[in-house]
This record gives C-alpha cells, sequence and structure tokens, in this order.
C-alpha cells in the first residue's frame, strides 16, 4: 500500500464520524445513515486515488452520503410515516441543521454559525455510548460508527463471527433509534461522558492486552482508542479526566517495542529493554499527565497517568520511585473500590515493605472477592506481576474481558517466588495459565512455573 492511499484511508477515517453526525443531525435516521456513509466512503476511496482528494473531502463525503440517504429514504415505502410519528415526537428544531457541508445563510468563515463538523462526533459518542447499551455493544457500535472500522475489522479484533458482530451491531443501532442526536443535558453529562471515556479505555486495553487469542497486542484497537481520545481532547481541551485518560494511553503505549521477544514472547516490565521505549511519547505522556494534574481535581485516569509518568520516567527498573506509586495508589484506592487498582496496590506494597506484606493484601483481595480473584487487571506491577496482572501495566482499570482471576493468581505467584516459596508459587503460576484465555500470558506463565521445576530455578 502507497503513501497516498494510506493518507486517503487516514483522511477517510477521520472524516467519517463528522459525515455521520451531519446526517443524523440533519434527518435523524441514524441506521440508514450510516450505511450511506459507509457507501460514500467506498465511493471515495475508489475515485479519489484516480481523481485526486477534492478541495473539501468533507463536504465532498456529505454531499454523496446525503444523495444516498434520500435515495434510500424516498424508496422505503414507511418512510413518509415514519417521519410523521418522529416529527410529533421531537421538538421543532432537534435536527435543525445547515445543508449537508455548508454553514447557516449568511454565515461567513468566523461568522457564528458552522457546518457539521467535529462537534458531531463528540455527539456521535455520547449516542454510541447511550445508557441503553451493553459495554459490549457501546464498544461495537463506537468502533463502526465513530472509528470507522468495518463490521468484518471489529469481529476480527473481538474474535468472533462476522455475522455474530453484525448482529450486535445491527441491535445497537436498533436500541437507539428515534434517540435525539444531541448532547446530554448538564445534569447527566458528567456521567455520559465519564461512559464514553470507559468505552475508549476498555477498547485500548483490549488493544494493549488481548484478552483471548494467539497475539499479545492489537495494535488497530489500541491505537484507535488513542485517535479517538485525541478527538475528544480536541474538543475538550480543559477537561482533566480526557487529559489523563489520553496520557495514560500515551505513557502506556510507549512500551510496546519492548513488551514482545522476536518469538512474540511476553517480557515483563522488570525486564524490558527501556532504550526500546518510545521516548518522544513518554515526552508527550508526561506532560499531558502533569497537564491533567491542573485542570481540576485529580481522578482516577489523571491518578493512574501520573502512576504510569513515574513507570516511563525511570531509566532502570530499580529506579523506580515504588514508594510515591504506592502514595498514589493509596489515593486512587480511597477514591473508588476498584478491584483492579487494589491489586496494582497490592504490587507497590511489596515493593516497598516487601512480599510478606504484598501477599496479605493479596489475600485480603481474594477473601473480599469470596476466593474468585475476581480482581481486573492492576498495572504499574513489576516482573511478572506487571506482564500478567495489569491489562495497562500502568495503575489500570480492569479490562474488556471484565474480571479476571488469573491475574490475581499471577500476582500471588511473583511474590511467593520472591518470598522463597518455589512450590507454592508454580501452583498459583498454573493456576494462572490454566485461567488465561491469553495464549501468550498462557505460555509466559507456565514457563515461570517450569523454571520453578529446576532446582537451579
Amino acid at each position: 500500500m502507497d503513501r497516498a492511499t494510506n493518507d486517503i484511508e487516514d483522511l477517510l477515517r477521520r472524516h467519517a464520524p463528522q459525515v455521520l453526525g451531519a446526517l443524523v443531525r440533519r434527518y435523524g435516521h441514524f441506521d440508514p445513515a450510516e450505511d450511506s456513509v459507509q457507501e460514500a466512503l467506498i465511493a471515495a476511496a475508489e475515485q479519489w486515488p484516480r481523481d485526486g482528494i477534492p478541495d473539501n473531502p468533507r463536504g465532498w463525503l456529505i454531499k454523496v452520503a446525503s444523495r444516498r440517504l434520500t435515495d434510500r429514504l424516498r424508496s422505503d415505502e414507511a418512510r413518509r410515516r415514519r417521519e410523521e410519528t418522529a416529527a410529533a415526537l421531537t421538538p421543532a428544531d432537534a435536527f435543525v441543521a445547515p445543508p449537508p457541508g455548508e454553514g447557516p445563510a449568511g454565515a461567513g468563515p468566523s461568522g457564528p454559525g458552522r457546518a457539521p463538523s467535529e462537534d458531531d462526533t463528540l455527539t456521535l459518542l455520547f449516542l454510541c455510548c447511550h445508557p441503553a447499551l451493553s459495554p459490549a455493544a457501546q464498544i461495537a457500535l463506537t468502533l463502526r460508527a465513530v472509528g470507522g472500522l468495518t463490521t468484518a475489522e471489529i469481529a476480527r479484533a473481538h474474535l468472533v463471527p462476522e455475522a455474530t458482530m453484525a448482529q450486535r451491531i445491527s441491535r445497537a443501532k436498533r436500541a437507539v433509534r428515534g434517540t435525539h442526536f444531541r448532547q446530554p443535558d448538564a445534569r447527566d453529562r458528567d456521567q455520559r461522558l465519564a461512559a464514553v471515556l470507559q468505552v475508549l479505555y476498555l477498547i485500548f486495553n483490549e488493544g494493549y492486552t488481548a484478552t483471548a487469542g494467539p497475539d499479545l497486542h492489537r495494535t488497530d484497537l489500541a491505537r484507535e482508542a488513542i485517535r479517538l481520545t485525541r478527538a475528544v481532547r480536541r474538543l475538550l481541551p480543559r477537561e482533566g479526566r480526557v487529559t489523563g485518560l489520553l496520557a495514560l494511553m500515551v505513557l502506556t503505549e510507549a512500551r510496546t517495542p519492548a513488551r514482545t521477544g522476536p518469538d512474540g514472547e511476553l517480557i515483563p516490565l522488570d525486564e524490558q529493554d527501556r532504550a526500546r521505549w518510545d521516548r518522544t511519547a513518554v515526552a508527550e505522556g508526561t506532560a499531558l499527565a502533569e497537564e491533567a494534574l491542573t485542570q481540576g481535581p485529580a481522578g482516577d485516569y489523571q491518578l493512574q497517568a501520573a502512576i504510569a509518568a513515574l513507570h516511563d520516567e525511570a531509566e532502570r527498573a530499580e529506579d523506580t520511585d515504588w514508594p510515591q506509586i504506592l502514595a498514589l495508589y493509596d489515593v486512587l484506592v480511597r477514591r473508588s473500590p476498584d478491584p483492579a487498582a487494589a491489586l496494582g496496590r497490592a504490587v507497590a506494597v511489596a515493593m516497598v515493605h516487601g512480599p510478606r506484606a504484598g501477599l496479605a493484601e493479596v489475600d485480603a483481595l481474594a477473601g473480599a472477592a469470596g476466593g474468585s480473584g475476581a480482581a481486573g487487571g492492576a498495572g504499574a506491577a513489576p516482573g511478572t506481576a506487571g506482564a500478567a496482572a495489569g491489562k495497562a501495566g500502568a495503575g489500570g482499570a480492569a479490562g474488556a474481558g471484565g474480571q479476571r482471576s488469573h491475574r490475581l493468581d499471577a500476582v500471588r505467584a511473583h511474590l511467593l517466588e520472591r518470598a522463597g516459596e518455589p512450590d507454592a508459587a508454580r501452583t498459583a503460576y498454573r493456576a494462572a495459565a490454566d485461567a488465561t484465555l491469553s495464549e501468550p500470558e498462557a505460555r509466559y506463565l507456565r514457563r515461570r512455573a517450569d523454571r520453578l521445576d529446576r532446582p537451579d530455578g
């Protein structure tokens, strides 16, 4: 694939949510609008490499998609009945927008009006993360409508058949049918924004450490989550939660080049070659983390980003400021009873006060979870804990797969090994390996267990 084709694909992906937002705002039919946008994107992918990129790519896409949507609606026998019903239930200005690709009459480039623009990306995200949808449906619809991924790409990322994913997306579209295309009221905006950010983080986590399958890292999902979070930050530049989440993603993704060996084997955090980390990304993420802490009270994402920055700033694993990391975890755990953060704190306790102190924390977590090891992906963990206990590996929230019992066993195994109990550690490593669906993680955990079988292990 040549550079020009890549540039066109990036341009189409960037404009896709803006075009869809413009059509939904004007016509109010999400499902056919999404199909029409996909047809416009296909037309552009065929024509632009041959004829050149138009001067106004977004306007071109809106115009083509609008024509396709109009044809659809005209050919639908039930169109008039649906529109009459919607008109009776919808405020007069709910779907008012400038004509596709144009501003309001009389509005110049600097005037008060605007053409449908990237402002609609955030509105579209709110729609895709509607509370009526399950987290799995929110993720699928977000990747399809806002991320611009095809149904086949989303299905491959989640290791399900394309037909299954198509049904999931169709059900999600039906669930939001008739929802007004506008941002939520101020009274529930914070809650809805929290849902959007959680969905973006779940997408990132699944990309950074895949829940199941042969690959540790799914680059397309991780990069897409970062791209979408950047888009949200452009719209909400002074929102500390958004800045903190972006910082956390960037700092975590910076370690990707060193996370696997030549054969794809998992390399734990304290054994990684830090010279291979993306230092440009580390610098950007650290600056974002510092900025996030100035944007209002420190929330979960800001605190997790600060923990990630402490890891990334350490030139060697032994230089890591574990007392400061533990202090940040203390604040994080007090703020929210997240089992992932609690497991990350247990690792930090072990690094500051010794493995026995950490084991006591892990045992308390196991007891609180009824022995199920319900802690999700804790991050900021060293060694085995850093490799197998954390989705984001940096003070993380629970991964996209929900509660993960193998992470608790993996941390326990690591701490038992450090405490000089190889038999118990071996048992815990194997239990963790049997519980995970990730093939790279399972291989890594079994290697750790096998090493303890050897007299010199």
